[in-house]
């Protein structure tokens, strides 16, 4: 979710893990304490991005959050996860609200200079999600067509590099499935968010009559991570478990679950070396 990642940026995302992990400790490995008793981690998500994360009988469910219990679990790290919004995360992370995230967040250059990162753990892309009989064949369709993306997402920033920064065709929404909510009323055409979250909106909902469509041409790969505040000591426990389960096919279990396939495990485990 959350800014395109051009391939040429992927040593930007190799050096900061490498960096992330010599400068982390296993001091702070709890979110402190309060009259002696150790308070676990606060980390924050959105729960409407589903399949990443979402509520579901009023638990957070989804791929992060089994990811994150799997690494939680090998760092040896308790921690309690509270769903805060999209917007609020950045904030929240930057005044201590929250000492982590987890909401399928794009590592970017500029979110770089502001926050630290885990090592990578998802690479995904852009989608378009509309209702058949709409003509759209690639993302060049785009224009001309109303637009409905999760604000502040790497979804609307790939759609106004097809029709123009803050083009009065995109409607912004709070999160993803409000902008499903608006393509399904009829207040937008389309919608462009991350691959995987339209392969599951299309799945769940067969009778709806959407069709998914991506385009390789002009919307290029990105990488999710987890996301903590500058200099932040949870990096390095955070770095180390993720190589473990990645390496021991505790990651590739929890991928296969959500996602009915393998991962490409070597992929993300260079970014580690």
């Amino acid at each position: 979710m959350k800014k395109i990642f051009k391939p040429f940026n992927l040593a930007v995302v190799a050096m900061s893990c490498v960096l992330l992990a010599a400068c982390g400790t296993s001091e702070g490995t709890t979110g402190g304490s309060e009259g002696g008793v150790e308070k676990p981690l606060v980390v924050g998500t959105d729960a409407a991005f589903a399949p990443f994360e979402y509520m579901d009988k009023g638990e957070i469910v989804g791929f992060d959050v089994d990811l994150l219990a799997a690494v939680m679990e090998e760092a040896g790290i308790e921690y309690e996860l509270k769903n805060v919004g999209w917007d609020p995360i950045f904030v929240m992370i930057e005044n201590g609200e929250i000492d982590m995230a987890v909401s399928g967040i794009t590592i970017t250059e500029d979110r770089l200079q502001s926050y630290d990162f885990s090592t990578p753990y998802f690479e995904s892309t852009h989608m378009m999600v509309f209702k058949e009989g709409t003509e759209i064949a690639n993302a060049n369709d785009l224009v001309g067509k109303k637009i409905g993306v999760q604000t502040a997402t790497t979804g609307q920033e790939a759609a106004e590099k097809i029709v123009g920064a803050n083009h009065p065709d995109i409607s912004k929404y709070e999160n993803t499935a409000l902008a499903f909510m608006a393509l399904q009323n009829g207040d937008v055409e389309v919608v462009v968010t991350d691959n995987t979250v339209v392969n599951e909106y299309v799945k769940n909902n067969p009778d709806s009559g959407v069709l998914g469509l991506g385009d390789s041409e002009n919307f290029e790969s990105e990488f999710y991570g987890f996301l903590f505040k500058k200099d932040s000591e949870l990096s390095a426990d955070v770095n180390t478990a993720f190589k473990t389960i990645m390496e021991n096919g505790t990651y590739s279990d929890i991928y296969e679950k959500w996602f009915g396939v393998q991962p490409d495990v070597d992929l993300l485990l260079e970014f580690m070396e």
